[in-house]
């Protein structure tokens, strides 16, 4: 048998004997993904990049067709939200994240005014380019969210992104701000300028149990719908692996640290363990954040 591994997770695979070619391998790294282009008119490509349609496969000359093309067949009533399958492969790529870098920071930005999903990504995606022109490796993970607290404007879109950027708080807060200006998004109050339109909080690597809060609150329970994409992450955070092949000897070893603790779910195609993280736990992990370590542009 062959145990397919990730972050707090084991997949018992009952495969034929030629799957023990997996022994060893990593998965799910965009480095691997097969790329193949898809029906244009499927896709509304307003705000996109490059990168964002390498992210679907889609091949990046359709950004040279007229946008009314683009646009011709778009079903304006279309919602997207996370699914299961999303939420894990963020946790993921979240969790690998925190593996190679030693400092994160937790951004939330949120708007001054009543704002619609599409504008508001475009706002986004124009933040995220223009500090990355201004920054050094600069990687991150975004998610949107819904706003609930805020009574002025309830179900107002905002976004939480995981950086490994330090931020000059006031700069960017100010730069924030005036985007939101220059693409219509004007204060509801004159000279109003909250500071929690640009709100920083520090991501401790060795505090798992806190990367794991943010994937509990901000991510397993988010069932939100938006009329734009629900997330994304740069491109050498989709290079991640998040996956790797072992025989038997990964598991024993996770049973002989956390023995009880590890719980097992059944089915008829699988059993899943899994395994809880912690300083000790995420040591069975070294081998799939060393090849990650690898991975340069």
């Amino acid at each position: 048998m062959i145990f397919k591994n990730t972050y707090g997770c084991t997949l018992v695979l009952d495969t034929p004997e030629d799957a023990t070619s997996l022994e060893n391998k990593f998965s799910g790294s965009s480095l691997d993904r097969k790329k193949t282009e898809k029906p244009l008119a499927k896709y509304d490509l307003s705000g996109f990049t490059k990168h964002d349609l390498a992210e679907y496969g889609i091949e990046s000359n359709i950004l040279n067709e007229p946008k009314e093309k683009v646009l011709k067949e778009r079903d304006p009533n279309k919602t997207f939200k996370m699914s299961r399958r999303t939420k894990t492969k963020i946790r993921k790529k979240l969790i690998a994240f925190s593996r190679v870098y030693n400092k994160l920071n937790f951004l939330t930005l949120t708007f001054v005014n009543k704002v619609e999903d599409e504008k508001a990504i475009v706002i986004l995606r124009k933040f995220l380019d223009n500090t990355k022109k201004r920054s050094v490796d600069f990687q991150y993970i975004w998610v949107a969210e819904r706003q609930l607290k805020n009574t002025a404007f309830v179900g107002n879109i905002h976004f939480h992104i995981v950086t490994n950027k330090s931020w000059d708080i006031k700069k960017y807060w100010n730069y924030w701000l005036t985007l939101q200006k220059d693409n219509g998004i004007v204060p509801r109050e004159e000279g109003f300028k909250p500071s929690s339109a640009f709100d920083i909080k520090r991501i401790n690597k060795e505090n798992i149990k806190a990367i794991q809060i943010y994937l509990t609150k901000y991510i397993s329970k988010n069932t939100d719908e938006f009329k734009c994409q629900v997330w994304n992450c740069s491109k050498k955070i989709s290079q991640l692996y998040t996956d790797f092949y072992t025989n038997a000897d990964f598991l024993d070893n996770a049973y002989k640290l956390e023995g009880d603790n590890i719980h097992e779910t059944y089915s008829e195609r699988c059993t899943l363990h899994f395994i809880p993280l912690n300083q000790q736990s995420l040591k069975l992990y070294h081998s799939l954040d060393e090849k990650n370590k690898t991975i340069t542009f």
